[in-house]
């Protein structure tokens, strides 16, 4: 008797599951077509052109070595791996046959021309919140390229993952068409800096962290940092000031950072070079100073306090002759860094440096194994880089160099162990 009353919630479960996935895949009829035009002005067009790049959507839809918007690329998450779709105008294996109003279905709803479902590894919870001008001004632009045939590589996703009704349960959960609600008070540069963010720039997706289920925390509102799945980076927290916070910051720094990938405060490493050499160096200067001004007014709260245990004597000794020998050169011996004659970094101090204090220590560990390199943009043509001792110094070597450099020059952020970097040093690109 007692099984029998511990299967009967289980059963009513799984049963409005099932109920809540088919609802959510029969869904909408598929569009048959809408009467707006496939062609638009040349200013929607240049527009579209536009918000494609702030939406950095070239990135993903091709591959390296391959056609430009013709999709194919592998997007690794922790359920398996999501293929890009090709966004030509190919009729049989792009957008070809889709309307504006498909075109805003999958932007906006998150489902394909017939109705399918789409993976959010397609960062449609944040493009959800995009206007209908600007998602058929982006349509426009996409009809404008040169068709390229070249049929969808099947998602290589684990089961039930792979399954339309698995994905009608993780909507039913996490996804709600949005709109973007202006806040007439902050005025319309700050709404505008606040509309790119959380919409079209989909930061969230990154710098918001993600469940279990892979969705992003309040419907990918919130910006305060999270691990990037199948890569090992730490997006920080835009919410805390000893992470990514710039409430602080000068708003020609924030913009400089923003543009160039490096400014007198910090600079872009890892996937937020790639953000910034792709994407956002092609923002116009009132765009950046919009999001530079959402971004400083961010509420800001401090990370908890490290509970770390300070190295002991003899791992610190290790890592600082390993400083001392591979480090102090450029980064100065009390890592106050380097600057050229005309004040531009050449190596960033690390003495005060956040990416060396902050909890996870993962993006300090990458740096050490895999260099690192700022964006070659206008403003900055000619990056100085750091280059990678992952094959100089074995895992202890690093955990000690870290260590070292993360409880120095009043540094309170403690140890870290070589285990840590085993972890943190592997992952699918930089």
């Amino acid at each position: 008797m007692r099984k029998r009353w511990l299967l009967a919630p289980l059963l009513l479960i799984a049963a409005l599951a099932v109920v809540i996935a088919w609802l959510n895949v029969r869904g909408e009829a598929p569009i048959a077509g809408d009467a707006a035009p496939t062609h638009g002005t040349p200013d929607q067009v240049a527009r579209g052109e536009y918000l494609a790049r702030i939406g950095n959507c070239a990135t993903c839809h091709g591959v390296r070595g391959g056609v430009p918007w013709a999709g194919g690329r592998g997007i690794a998450t922790p359920f398996g791996t999501v293929y890009a779709g090709n966004l030509t105008p190919d009729d049989d294996t792009g957008l070809g046959r889709w309307s504006a109003a498909h075109f805003w279905r999958a932007m906006h709803h998150g489902r394909s021309a017939d109705g399918r479902l789409l993976y959010p590894a397609f960062p449609y919870p944040d493009f959800s919140r995009i206007t209908r001008e600007d998602s058929d001004a982006i349509y426009f632009f996409l009809r404008t390229l040169p068709a390229v045939r070249q049929p969808a590589t099947p998602h290589a996703l684990d089961f039930p993952y792979s399954s339309q009704a698995a994905l009608a349960v993780w909507r039913a959960l996490f996804f709600r068409p949005g709109a973007f609600e202006p806040e007439p008070a902050r005025g319309p540069a700050w709404n505008r800096g606040a509309y790119l963010v959380r919409g079209l720039g989909h930061c969230g997706a990154c710098h918001g962290g993600r469940n279990l289920f892979g969705a992003t925390p309040e419907g990918g509102q919130s910006l305060a940092g999270g691990l990037i799945p199948m890569r090992n980076w730490y997006a920080p927290a835009l919410t805390a000031p000893d992470q990514a916070g710039v409430a602080d910051w000068e708003t020609a720094h924030i913009v400089a950072l923003l543009r160039d990938g490096t400014s007198p405060r910090g600079s872009a490493l890892g996937p937020m070079a790639d953000v910034v050499y792709r994407s956002l160096q092609h923002l116009r200067d009132d765009d950046l100073n919009a999001i530079a001004l959402f971004l400083k007014s961010l509420p800001q709260q401090r990370s908890a306090a490290s509970s770390r245990k300070p190295p002991d004597p003899a791992q610190k000794e290790a890592g600082a002759k390993l400083y001392e020998t591979h480090c102090a050169d450029c980064h100065g011996a009390k890592g106050q860094g380097a600057r050229s004659g005309a004040g531009v970094v050449i190596a960033p101090a690390l003495a005060g440096n956040r990416v060396v204090t902050m909890e996870p220590p993962a993006n300090l560990i990458r740096v050490i194994v895999h260099g690192g390199f700022q964006p070659a943009t206008r403003g900055n043509p000619r990056p100085f880089g750091m280059p990678p001792f992952g094959l100089a110094l074995s895992d202890a070597q690093i955990a000690a160099l870290a260590g070292y450099l993360r409880s120095s020059w009043g540094h309170q952020a403690g140890e870290v162990l070589p285990q840590e970097v085993a972890r943190w040093r592997g992952g699918a690109g930089e």
